[in-house]
């Protein structure tokens, strides 16, 4: 597997061909693979190699995220066609390895410290906040509908060995009466 070499026309031609019906160089999202290709090519294809470079610019646009995108980035002979071999210097891969290096000495590493400590001080104060906060106590709303065997039956006295159950944590709330008149129900409260 492999384009050949991407830094010879022949090679970007075989990306090209290769990327004109796909937009990834593995599977339908960004990934590894896509970053190893880009980071090999170094520098935009020429306009010819229209795929490549709406491809190129697409991953171009992943440039601050590409160490988060799934996958493992594996050699470039992995990537592309079938029986082609990755012929790509390897001196011009090894050359974007530079970015490690930083030789104007920025403090990205004190602010990124800085960071993690002002983030360690609002997680801090989050669970200072969050200790204070009562515990919520769950709660179950139960209906319960008791219906008279007659209409002679004593609501009072059904409602009362009704109340007559209790548990812990049980709050027993209001109750009403539904009284049937010629078949239209009204709610009468005790």
């Amino acid at each position: 597997m492999g384009f050949g070499d991407l830094k010879a026309a022949s090679g970007l031609q075989m990306l090209n061909d290769y990327l004109a019906d796909r937009s990834y160089i593995e599977g339908y999202v960004p990934s590894q693979a896509d970053i190893a290709v880009y980071e090999a090519l170094g520098a935009p294809p020429s306009p010819t190699f229209y795929h490549a470079l709406r491809w190129y610019n697409h991953i171009r646009s992943y440039e601050s995220t590409k160490s988060s995108l799934p996958g493992v980035k594996q050699p470039l002979g992995k990537y592309g066609p079938q029986n082609v071999a990755d012929t790509t210097s390897t001196k011009a891969v090894a050359d974007d390895d530079d970015d490690d290096i930083d030789l104007f000495g920025s403090d990205d590493e004190e602010e990124s410290a800085e960071a993690q400590k002002i983030k360690e001080e609002r997680l801090a104060q989050y669970e200072a906040k969050k200790s204070k906060k009562p515990a919520l106590i769950a709660k179950s709303s139960i209906l319960l509908e008791v219906k008279p065997w007659d209409d002679e039956t004593d609501m009072k006295k059904m409602e009362e060995c009704v109340r007559s159950v209790t548990m812990d944590g049980l709050v027993w709330g209001s109750s009403g009466c539904l009284i049937h008149v010629m078949g239209v129900d009204s709610t009468s409260m005790p």
